[in-house]
Order: structure tokens, then sequence, then C-alpha cells
């Protein structure tokens, strides 16, 4: 159940193509290895003078954040590779350097979040 928000750092009149969403979808379902229709992204465009990095007024890097949410986190070299193929595969559709592709493992979403009101629970 891959919950991806995608947040991507843009310049006034930047355009992405609209089947975005789909392909950062098909893209994360593959290497979390999800079934059909079990990963969900959101997408969020941030506008370049939106964002800033301390003592950089000329900030050229235009990044891309990517916050996921798991029922539960697996080892933590299962994470590190699949961390390394989504910042991969997300510069490459993005056009964007891989060092530019940040992404966050947020707590687990099993016993805290609730589908439709049902709470996911800790076991299985």
């Amino acid at each position: 159940m891959p919950i991806l928000e995608i947040e991507i750092v843009s310049a006034a009149g930047a355009h992405f193509d609209d089947d975005l969403a789909q392909r950062f979808a098909d893209v994360a379902g593959k290497i979390f290895e999800s079934k059909q229709g079990g990963t969900w992204v959101k997408i969020r465009y941030l506008p370049n003078g939106q964002y800033a990095e301390n003592e950089d007024p000329r900030l050229q890097i235009r990044p891309v954040f990517v916050s996921v949410v798991l029922r539960q986190h697996p080892s933590h070299e299962v994470m590190r590779k699949q961390a390394d193929e989504l910042a991969a595969s997300i510069a490459q559709i993005c056009d964007r350097p891989k060092e530019n592709v940040h992404v966050l493992y947020q707590p687990e979403a099993s016993g805290r979040i609730a589908f439709g009101g049902n709470l996911i629970s800790r076991r299985g």
C-alpha cells in the first residue's frame, strides 16, 4: 500500500505531461512490488520562488521531494535499494539529476492510518 506524495519545485511556465502521476505510480508499483491499484501517488508543484536554501539567493536547483508511506518498513538494506531506484526513476521522468531527488520515508502506516474509517492493523 505505498502512498507517495511527490513535490516538484518548478520554474514558472514549466510544463509536465498529463500522465506524470501515472508514470510515477507505475514505476513505484514495480519498485515496491505492489499489486495493481496498490500504489497511490499525489503530485504537487511548488513554484521556484516558493523554495529556497539558506544563503543561496541565486538557487538554480529545482529539487523533487518524495514522501513515502508504507504499512511496515522493510529492512534497512531494502529501503536503501528502494530509495535509490525511486530517486533514479523519478529523476529520469522529471529530467532532473538524481542527486536532486530526495526520498523521505514516513513512519509506518500500520496502527495510525485508516482507509474508509478502517484502521490498518499492526499485524499482516
